[in-house]
Protein backbone atom coordinates (compact mmCIF):
# COMPACT_ATOMS: atom_id res chain seq x y z
CA UNK A 1 0.00 0.00 0.00
CA UNK A 2 1.06 3.26 -1.31
CA UNK A 3 1.40 6.28 1.56
CA UNK A 4 0.10 9.78 1.33
CA UNK A 5 1.46 11.99 4.47
CA UNK A 6 -2.11 13.72 5.69
CA UNK A 7 -0.52 17.43 6.70
CA UNK A 8 -2.85 18.42 9.88
CA UNK A 9 -2.27 22.08 10.77
CA UNK A 10 -6.22 23.56 12.61
CA UNK A 11 -7.70 20.40 11.56
CA UNK A 12 -7.43 18.29 14.49
CA UNK A 13 -10.09 16.13 13.95
CA UNK A 14 -10.45 12.83 12.52
CA UNK A 15 -14.27 13.18 11.71
CA UNK A 16 -15.13 14.86 8.60
CA UNK A 17 -11.96 15.28 7.87
CA UNK A 18 -11.09 15.56 3.78
CA UNK A 19 -7.57 15.29 3.47
CA UNK A 20 -7.58 11.83 5.70
CA UNK A 21 -11.07 10.55 3.34
CA UNK A 22 -9.04 11.93 0.46
CA UNK A 23 -5.99 9.58 1.05
CA UNK A 24 -8.44 6.59 1.94
CA UNK A 25 -10.65 6.76 -0.86
CA UNK A 26 -7.41 6.60 -3.26
CA UNK A 27 -6.22 3.53 -1.59
CA UNK A 28 -3.46 5.22 0.20
CA UNK A 29 -2.01 4.88 3.79
CA UNK A 30 -2.49 7.92 5.84
CA UNK A 31 0.47 9.39 7.91
CA UNK A 32 -0.86 12.25 9.52
CA UNK A 33 2.07 14.42 10.49
CA UNK A 34 2.15 17.62 12.35
CA UNK A 35 4.52 20.41 11.71
CA UNK A 36 5.59 23.15 14.10
CA UNK A 37 6.37 26.50 12.63
CA UNK A 38 4.79 29.64 14.27
CA UNK A 39 7.87 31.63 12.25
CA UNK A 40 6.23 30.73 9.34
CA UNK A 41 2.52 32.54 10.23
CA UNK A 42 4.23 36.16 9.68
CA UNK A 43 3.31 38.93 12.24
CA UNK A 44 0.60 36.58 13.49
CA UNK A 45 2.03 33.49 14.76
CA UNK A 46 -0.22 31.46 17.05
CA UNK A 47 -0.36 33.42 20.61
CA UNK A 48 0.04 31.59 24.23
CA UNK A 49 -3.50 30.81 25.30
CA UNK A 50 -3.99 29.22 21.34
CA UNK A 51 -1.09 27.44 22.05
CA UNK A 52 -2.06 25.97 25.28
CA UNK A 53 -5.53 24.33 23.37
CA UNK A 54 -3.30 23.21 20.53
CA UNK A 55 -0.85 21.57 23.18
CA UNK A 56 -4.15 19.56 24.50
CA UNK A 57 -5.49 19.38 20.99
CA UNK A 58 -2.42 17.69 19.28
CA UNK A 59 -2.17 14.90 22.49
CA UNK A 60 -6.27 14.32 22.31
CA UNK A 61 -5.29 13.82 18.66
CA UNK A 62 -2.76 11.46 18.98
CA UNK A 63 -4.49 9.21 21.69
CA UNK A 64 -7.48 9.05 19.12
CA UNK A 65 -5.16 7.54 16.09
CA UNK A 66 -3.55 5.03 18.33
CA UNK A 67 -6.78 3.16 19.27
CA UNK A 68 -7.68 3.06 15.49
CA UNK A 69 -3.86 2.02 15.19
CA UNK A 70 -2.43 4.42 13.62
CA UNK A 71 -0.24 7.34 15.25
CA UNK A 72 0.74 11.61 14.89
CA UNK A 73 4.27 12.38 13.88
CA UNK A 74 5.73 15.44 15.01
CA UNK A 75 7.77 17.34 13.52
CA UNK A 76 9.61 21.20 13.64
CA UNK A 77 9.52 23.31 10.86
CA UNK A 78 10.74 24.52 8.24
CA UNK A 79 7.32 23.27 7.10
CA UNK A 80 8.53 22.54 3.43
CA UNK A 81 11.38 20.78 4.50
CA UNK A 82 9.94 18.59 6.86
CA UNK A 83 7.62 17.71 4.29
CA UNK A 84 9.78 16.69 1.82
CA UNK A 85 12.28 14.73 3.88
CA UNK A 86 9.68 12.82 5.61
CA UNK A 87 8.05 11.72 2.04
CA UNK A 88 11.63 11.01 0.91
CA UNK A 89 12.13 8.46 3.70
CA UNK A 90 8.56 6.93 3.61
CA UNK A 91 8.35 6.75 -0.22
CA UNK A 92 4.58 8.59 0.24
CA UNK A 93 3.58 9.72 -3.08
CA UNK A 94 0.45 12.38 -1.63
CA UNK A 95 0.91 15.32 1.01
CA UNK A 96 -2.68 16.20 1.84
CA UNK A 97 -4.35 18.93 3.34
CA UNK A 98 -7.41 21.04 4.17
CA UNK A 99 -6.54 24.92 3.52
CA UNK A 100 -6.18 27.42 5.69
CA UNK A 101 -7.12 31.37 4.85
CA UNK A 102 -4.26 33.73 6.74
CA UNK A 103 -2.53 36.20 4.18
CA UNK A 104 1.17 34.59 4.90
CA UNK A 105 0.25 30.77 5.16
CA UNK A 106 -2.02 31.49 1.77
CA UNK A 107 0.74 32.14 0.50
CA UNK A 108 2.99 29.93 2.27
CA UNK A 109 0.87 26.81 1.19
CA UNK A 110 0.88 27.88 -2.02
CA UNK A 111 4.51 27.62 -2.46
CA UNK A 112 4.94 24.31 -0.61
CA UNK A 113 2.12 22.66 -3.12
CA UNK A 114 4.24 24.24 -5.97
CA UNK A 115 7.30 22.71 -4.86
CA UNK A 116 5.75 19.56 -3.70
CA UNK A 117 4.40 18.76 -7.37
CA UNK A 118 7.83 20.13 -9.22
CA UNK A 119 9.12 17.21 -6.82
CA UNK A 120 7.08 14.55 -8.26
CA UNK A 121 4.83 14.66 -5.46
CA UNK A 122 0.70 14.94 -5.55
CA UNK A 123 -0.20 17.64 -3.53
CA UNK A 124 -3.51 18.67 -2.85
CA UNK A 125 -5.84 20.76 -0.71
CA UNK A 126 -9.13 20.54 0.66
CA UNK A 127 -12.02 22.90 1.99
CA UNK A 128 -12.64 21.84 5.85
CA UNK A 129 -12.91 24.93 7.40
CA UNK A 130 -16.02 26.77 6.13
CA UNK A 131 -19.25 26.15 4.67
CA UNK A 132 -18.08 28.36 1.39
CA UNK A 133 -14.85 28.83 0.60
CA UNK A 134 -14.17 32.92 0.33
CA UNK A 135 -13.75 33.10 -3.50
CA UNK A 136 -17.24 30.99 -3.94
CA UNK A 137 -19.66 34.35 -3.63
CA UNK A 138 -19.49 37.71 -5.20
CA UNK A 139 -21.65 40.66 -5.92
CA UNK A 140 -23.36 41.04 -9.18
CA UNK A 141 -20.81 43.11 -10.44
CA UNK A 142 -18.30 40.27 -9.76
CA UNK A 143 -16.80 42.05 -6.45
CA UNK A 144 -16.04 40.77 -2.66
CA UNK A 145 -18.84 41.24 -0.39
CA UNK A 146 -18.26 43.91 2.23
CA UNK A 147 -21.77 43.82 3.53
CA UNK A 148 -22.77 41.40 5.99
CA UNK A 149 -26.64 40.91 4.86
CA UNK A 150 -26.43 40.62 1.32
CA UNK A 151 -23.70 38.30 1.50
CA UNK A 152 -25.25 35.77 3.94
CA UNK A 153 -28.85 35.95 1.47
CA UNK A 154 -26.77 34.93 -1.32
CA UNK A 155 -25.05 32.30 0.86
CA UNK A 156 -28.83 30.69 1.44
CA UNK A 157 -29.42 30.90 -1.52
CA UNK A 158 -26.45 28.92 -2.56
CA UNK A 159 -27.20 26.64 0.89
CA UNK A 160 -26.93 22.80 0.49
CA UNK A 161 -27.10 20.55 3.41
CA UNK A 162 -23.70 20.12 4.04
CA UNK A 163 -22.76 16.02 3.65
CA UNK A 164 -20.03 14.89 6.25
CA UNK A 165 -17.96 12.16 6.84
CA UNK A 166 -17.57 9.93 9.81
CA UNK A 167 -14.38 8.89 11.41
CA UNK A 168 -13.34 5.49 10.76
CA UNK A 169 -13.03 2.97 13.34
CA UNK A 170 -9.63 1.69 12.00
CA UNK A 171 -6.35 2.76 9.98
CA UNK A 172 -4.32 1.20 7.93
CA UNK A 173 -1.06 0.35 10.48
CA UNK A 174 2.45 1.78 9.72
CA UNK A 175 4.74 -0.66 10.77
CA UNK A 176 5.91 -1.11 7.59
CA UNK A 177 7.37 2.42 7.17
CA UNK A 178 10.77 3.76 8.48
CA UNK A 179 9.35 6.02 10.69
CA UNK A 180 11.65 8.66 12.06
CA UNK A 181 11.00 9.02 16.07
CA UNK A 182 9.69 12.49 16.17
CA UNK A 183 9.43 15.07 17.97
CA UNK A 184 8.00 14.85 21.80
CA UNK A 185 4.95 17.23 22.16
CA UNK A 186 6.75 18.21 25.63
CA UNK A 187 9.81 19.28 23.59
CA UNK A 188 7.47 21.00 20.53
CA UNK A 189 4.88 22.70 22.80
CA UNK A 190 5.91 22.79 26.26
CA UNK A 191 3.29 22.87 29.13
CA UNK A 192 2.94 26.54 30.76
CA UNK A 193 5.25 27.29 33.68
CA UNK A 194 3.77 28.68 35.96
CA UNK A 195 0.59 26.70 35.05
CA UNK A 196 -1.45 29.94 34.14
CA UNK A 197 -3.45 28.23 31.73
CA UNK A 198 -4.85 25.71 34.70
CA UNK A 199 -8.59 27.66 34.60
CA UNK A 200 -8.68 27.41 31.19
CA UNK A 201 -9.59 23.75 31.28
CA UNK A 202 -12.16 24.05 34.40
CA UNK A 203 -14.49 25.47 31.45
CA UNK A 204 -13.38 23.76 28.35
CA UNK A 205 -11.57 20.45 27.09
CA UNK A 206 -9.69 20.49 23.97
CA UNK A 207 -9.88 18.08 21.50
CA UNK A 208 -12.38 16.01 19.24
CA UNK A 209 -14.02 14.12 21.91
CA UNK A 210 -14.44 17.87 23.94
CA UNK A 211 -15.45 19.21 21.06
CA UNK A 212 -18.56 16.70 20.35
CA UNK A 213 -19.79 17.10 24.14
CA UNK A 214 -19.73 20.89 23.38
CA UNK A 215 -22.15 20.39 20.84
CA UNK A 216 -24.30 18.06 22.24
CA UNK A 217 -24.09 20.48 24.75
CA UNK A 218 -25.60 22.92 23.28
CA UNK A 219 -28.00 21.24 21.17
CA UNK A 220 -29.63 19.64 24.48
CA UNK A 221 -29.36 23.41 26.28
CA UNK A 222 -28.19 26.58 25.32
CA UNK A 223 -29.90 26.17 21.55
CA UNK A 224 -33.33 26.90 22.56
CA UNK A 225 -33.47 30.20 23.63
CA UNK A 226 -30.48 31.17 21.73
CA UNK A 227 -31.77 34.25 19.99
CA UNK A 228 -32.33 35.87 23.35
CA UNK A 229 -30.07 34.25 25.57
CA UNK A 230 -26.73 34.56 23.74
CA UNK A 231 -26.70 38.26 25.22
CA UNK A 232 -26.65 37.60 28.51
CA UNK A 233 -23.35 37.64 29.88
CA UNK A 234 -24.12 35.48 33.35
CA UNK A 235 -26.19 32.70 31.22
CA UNK A 236 -24.99 29.61 28.95
CA UNK A 237 -26.68 31.51 26.52
CA UNK A 238 -23.90 30.32 23.86
CA UNK A 239 -22.11 27.56 22.35
CA UNK A 240 -18.51 27.99 23.49
CA UNK A 241 -18.08 26.10 20.23
CA UNK A 242 -15.49 28.59 18.67
CA UNK A 243 -11.91 27.19 20.19
CA UNK A 244 -13.16 23.99 18.84
CA UNK A 245 -13.88 25.49 15.28
CA UNK A 246 -10.59 27.42 15.26
CA UNK A 247 -8.78 24.42 15.96
CA UNK A 248 -10.33 22.48 13.28
CA UNK A 249 -11.64 19.65 16.47
CA UNK A 250 -15.38 19.92 14.93
CA UNK A 251 -15.88 21.04 11.43
CA UNK A 252 -18.49 23.84 10.48
CA UNK A 253 -20.58 21.55 8.24
CA UNK A 254 -21.33 19.18 11.11
CA UNK A 255 -22.56 21.94 13.64
CA UNK A 256 -24.68 23.22 10.80
CA UNK A 257 -25.99 19.39 9.69
CA UNK A 258 -26.72 18.49 13.33
CA UNK A 259 -28.10 21.72 14.07
CA UNK A 260 -30.70 21.44 10.76
CA UNK A 261 -30.61 17.57 11.70
CA UNK A 262 -32.62 18.49 14.93
CA UNK A 263 -35.46 19.86 12.73
CA UNK A 264 -38.85 21.48 14.63
CA UNK A 265 -36.65 20.57 18.12
CA UNK A 266 -35.17 23.91 17.54
CA UNK A 267 -37.30 26.89 17.40
CA UNK A 268 -37.03 28.93 13.77
CA UNK A 269 -35.52 31.90 15.38
CA UNK A 270 -33.09 30.23 17.34
CA UNK A 271 -31.66 28.24 14.43
CA UNK A 272 -31.67 31.04 12.26
CA UNK A 273 -29.71 32.93 14.51
CA UNK A 274 -26.86 30.79 15.24
CA UNK A 275 -26.84 29.59 11.34
CA UNK A 276 -26.44 33.53 11.26
CA UNK A 277 -23.37 33.51 13.62
CA UNK A 278 -21.68 30.66 11.64
CA UNK A 279 -22.68 33.13 8.43
CA UNK A 280 -20.49 35.96 10.49
CA UNK A 281 -17.28 33.45 10.42
CA UNK A 282 -17.98 32.74 7.01
CA UNK A 283 -17.91 36.53 6.01
CA UNK A 284 -14.96 37.51 8.52
CA UNK A 285 -13.37 34.51 6.31
CA UNK A 286 -14.30 36.21 3.08
CA UNK A 287 -13.04 39.56 3.74
CA UNK A 288 -9.58 38.31 5.46
CA UNK A 289 -9.08 36.47 2.14
CA UNK A 290 -10.04 39.51 -0.67
CA UNK A 291 -8.56 42.35 1.86
CA UNK A 292 -5.24 40.32 3.08
CA UNK A 293 -4.06 43.95 4.94
CA UNK A 294 -7.01 44.25 7.39
CA UNK A 295 -5.12 42.61 10.38
CA UNK A 296 -3.33 45.38 10.79
CA UNK A 297 -4.38 48.19 8.26
CA UNK A 298 -8.61 49.85 8.46
CA UNK A 299 -11.00 48.29 6.06
CA UNK A 300 -12.29 52.12 5.64
CA UNK A 301 -9.23 54.07 4.64
CA UNK A 302 -10.76 56.84 6.07
CA UNK A 303 -10.03 56.21 9.41
CA UNK A 304 -6.26 56.10 8.05
CA UNK A 305 -6.39 59.95 9.56
CA UNK A 306 -8.18 58.97 12.47
CA UNK A 307 -7.21 60.76 15.53
CA UNK A 308 -6.34 57.76 18.11
CA UNK A 309 -4.76 59.27 21.17
CA UNK A 310 -1.23 57.99 21.60
CA UNK A 311 -0.92 55.23 22.90
CA UNK A 312 -1.17 55.01 26.71
CA UNK A 313 1.20 52.30 28.15
CA UNK A 314 -0.85 52.55 31.76
CA UNK A 315 -4.54 52.87 30.21
CA UNK A 316 -3.88 49.80 28.32
CA UNK A 317 -2.50 47.91 31.20
CA UNK A 318 -5.23 48.82 33.92
CA UNK A 319 -7.44 47.34 30.39
CA UNK A 320 -5.49 44.22 30.32
CA UNK A 321 -5.95 43.64 33.71
CA UNK A 322 -9.67 44.61 34.61
CA UNK A 323 -8.75 47.84 36.30
CA UNK A 324 -10.38 50.23 35.11
CA UNK A 325 -12.97 51.26 37.13
CA UNK A 326 -15.86 49.89 34.70
CA UNK A 327 -17.53 46.84 36.26
CA UNK A 328 -18.61 45.28 33.01
CA UNK A 329 -15.48 45.89 31.29
CA UNK A 330 -13.07 44.71 33.96
CA UNK A 331 -15.42 41.26 34.50
CA UNK A 332 -14.86 40.41 30.63
CA UNK A 333 -11.00 40.92 31.48
CA UNK A 334 -10.50 38.68 34.02
CA UNK A 335 -13.11 36.55 32.38
CA UNK A 336 -10.52 36.73 29.60
CA UNK A 337 -7.06 36.44 31.37
CA UNK A 338 -8.66 33.01 33.90
CA UNK A 339 -10.47 31.26 30.68
CA UNK A 340 -9.24 32.09 27.79
CA UNK A 341 -12.57 33.16 26.39
CA UNK A 342 -14.54 35.59 26.57
CA UNK A 343 -18.72 36.52 26.17
CA UNK A 344 -19.12 38.09 23.03
CA UNK A 345 -21.65 40.52 24.02
CA UNK A 346 -18.80 41.34 26.42
CA UNK A 347 -16.49 41.50 23.86
CA UNK A 348 -18.15 44.06 22.43
CA UNK A 349 -18.26 46.27 25.19
CA UNK A 350 -14.47 46.09 26.33
CA UNK A 351 -13.73 46.60 22.92
CA UNK A 352 -16.06 50.21 22.45
CA UNK A 353 -14.50 51.22 25.67
CA UNK A 354 -10.93 50.74 24.50
CA UNK A 355 -11.32 52.10 20.98
CA UNK A 356 -13.85 55.19 21.95
CA UNK A 357 -14.19 56.23 25.69
CA UNK A 358 -9.95 55.49 25.93
CA UNK A 359 -9.46 56.19 22.05
CA UNK A 360 -7.05 53.76 21.50
CA UNK A 361 -6.32 52.24 18.38
CA UNK A 362 -7.90 48.64 17.90
CA UNK A 363 -5.04 47.03 17.26
CA UNK A 364 -3.83 47.15 20.99
CA UNK A 365 -7.16 44.98 21.21
CA UNK A 366 -6.31 42.87 18.49
CA UNK A 367 -2.71 42.09 19.68
CA UNK A 368 -4.22 41.27 23.13
CA UNK A 369 -6.78 39.11 21.90
CA UNK A 370 -4.76 37.34 20.14
CA UNK A 371 -2.33 36.23 22.72
CA UNK A 372 -5.11 35.46 25.51
CA UNK A 373 -7.85 33.95 23.88
CA UNK A 374 -7.96 30.07 22.97
CA UNK A 375 -10.20 30.61 19.97
CA UNK A 376 -7.69 33.17 18.58
CA UNK A 377 -8.57 33.19 14.87
CA UNK A 378 -7.27 36.45 12.32
CA UNK A 379 -10.29 36.86 10.26
CA UNK A 380 -12.78 36.99 13.62
CA UNK A 381 -10.38 38.76 15.67
CA UNK A 382 -9.81 41.34 12.94
CA UNK A 383 -13.20 41.03 11.49
CA UNK A 384 -14.20 41.90 15.10
CA UNK A 385 -11.99 44.70 16.40
CA UNK A 386 -12.67 46.38 13.05
CA UNK A 387 -16.79 46.20 13.66
CA UNK A 388 -16.52 47.79 16.98
CA UNK A 389 -13.78 50.59 15.96
CA UNK A 390 -16.18 51.53 13.28
CA UNK A 391 -13.39 50.64 10.77
CA UNK A 392 -14.20 47.33 9.53
CA UNK A 393 -16.51 45.83 6.66
CA UNK A 394 -20.22 46.14 7.71
CA UNK A 395 -19.11 48.30 10.43
CA UNK A 396 -21.02 49.34 13.39
CA UNK A 397 -20.53 53.35 12.76
CA UNK A 398 -17.86 54.55 15.03
CA UNK A 399 -20.28 57.31 16.78
CA UNK A 400 -22.22 54.06 18.40
CA UNK A 401 -20.30 54.15 21.69
CA UNK A 402 -21.71 51.49 23.92
CA UNK A 403 -22.83 52.88 27.06
CA UNK A 404 -21.18 49.99 29.61
CA UNK A 405 -23.49 50.25 32.40
CA UNK A 406 -26.46 51.08 30.52
CA UNK A 407 -25.27 47.17 28.44
CA UNK A 408 -24.17 46.06 32.53
CA UNK A 409 -27.95 46.77 33.57
CA UNK A 410 -29.31 45.37 30.20
CA UNK A 411 -27.27 41.88 29.94
CA UNK A 412 -25.94 41.16 33.38
CA UNK A 413 -29.51 42.63 34.82
CA UNK A 414 -29.25 40.60 38.15
CA UNK A 415 -25.13 41.56 38.34
CA UNK A 416 -24.09 38.17 38.56
CA UNK A 417 -21.37 38.25 35.58
CA UNK A 418 -19.57 41.29 37.52
CA UNK A 419 -20.21 39.16 40.50
CA UNK A 420 -18.05 36.48 39.35
CA UNK A 421 -15.12 37.72 37.81
CA UNK A 422 -15.05 41.36 40.12
CA UNK A 423 -15.60 39.93 43.18
CA UNK A 424 -14.57 42.99 45.28
CA UNK A 425 -17.63 44.45 43.89
CA UNK A 426 -20.42 41.24 44.88
CA UNK A 427 -20.92 43.17 48.32
CA UNK A 428 -22.29 46.07 47.02
CA UNK A 429 -25.95 46.08 46.17
CA UNK A 430 -26.99 46.21 42.34
CA UNK A 431 -27.19 49.98 41.21
CA UNK A 432 -23.91 50.80 42.94
CA UNK A 433 -22.67 46.98 41.12
CA UNK A 434 -23.11 48.40 37.79
CA UNK A 435 -21.65 52.07 38.52
CA UNK A 436 -20.09 51.78 41.82
CA UNK A 437 -18.25 55.55 41.21
CA UNK A 438 -22.18 56.50 41.56
CA UNK A 439 -22.24 55.54 45.33
CA UNK A 440 -18.68 56.49 46.41
CA UNK A 441 -19.59 56.11 50.13
CA UNK A 442 -20.44 52.58 49.69
CA UNK A 443 -17.55 51.61 47.41
CA UNK A 444 -15.24 52.80 50.11
CA UNK A 445 -16.95 51.13 52.68
CA UNK A 446 -17.71 47.76 50.67
CA UNK A 447 -14.99 47.46 47.75
CA UNK A 448 -12.51 49.68 49.16
CA UNK A 449 -9.56 47.92 46.40
CA UNK A 450 -11.58 48.64 43.49
CA UNK A 451 -11.01 51.76 41.61
CA UNK A 452 -12.55 54.46 42.53
CA UNK A 453 -13.27 56.36 39.54
CA UNK A 454 -13.10 55.15 35.35
CA UNK A 455 -10.02 55.90 33.57
CA UNK A 456 -12.78 58.37 32.16
CA UNK A 457 -15.44 59.45 32.72
CA UNK A 458 -18.29 58.12 30.73
CA UNK A 459 -20.14 61.20 29.33
CA UNK A 460 -15.99 62.80 28.72
CA UNK A 461 -15.34 59.76 26.59
CA UNK A 462 -17.93 59.56 24.43
CA UNK A 463 -17.81 63.47 23.49
CA UNK A 464 -14.61 62.66 23.06
CA UNK A 465 -14.72 59.97 20.41
CA UNK A 466 -17.53 62.06 18.97
CA UNK A 467 -15.30 65.13 18.45
CA UNK A 468 -12.69 62.61 17.37
CA UNK A 469 -15.02 61.00 14.75
CA UNK A 470 -16.09 64.71 13.56
CA UNK A 471 -13.45 65.55 12.19
CA UNK A 472 -13.06 62.93 9.72
CA UNK A 473 -16.31 64.28 8.57
CA UNK A 474 -14.98 67.66 8.26
CA UNK A 475 -12.13 66.08 6.33
CA UNK A 476 -14.40 65.23 3.65
CA UNK A 477 -16.42 68.02 3.66
CA UNK A 478 -13.37 69.54 2.96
Amino acid sequence: MNTALVWLRDDLRLDDQPALRAALDRGLRPLPVYVHAPEEEGGWAPGAASLAWRRRSLAALADALERRGSRLLLSRGPTLAALQALAARTGAEAVLWTRRYEPAIEQRDAHIKRSLRQAGLHAESFNGALLFEPWELATRQGDPYRVFTPFWKSARAHWRTPATWDAPARLPALDALDLPAGERLDDLLPAPRPAWDAGFWQHSTPGEDGARAALHAFLDGAVHGYAQGRDFAAQAGTSRLSPHLHHGELSVRRIAAAVLAAGDAIAEADRDRFLAELGWREFAHHVLHHYPRVPEHNLDPRFDDFPWAPPDEALLDAWRQGRTGVPIVDAGMRELWHTGWMHNRVRMVVASWLTKHLRQHWLHGARWFWDTLVDADLANNTQGWQWTAGTGADAAPYFRVFNPVSQARRFDPDGAYVARWVPELAGLPLPARFAPWEHPELARRLAPGYPARPQVELAAGREGALAAFATLRRGRAD
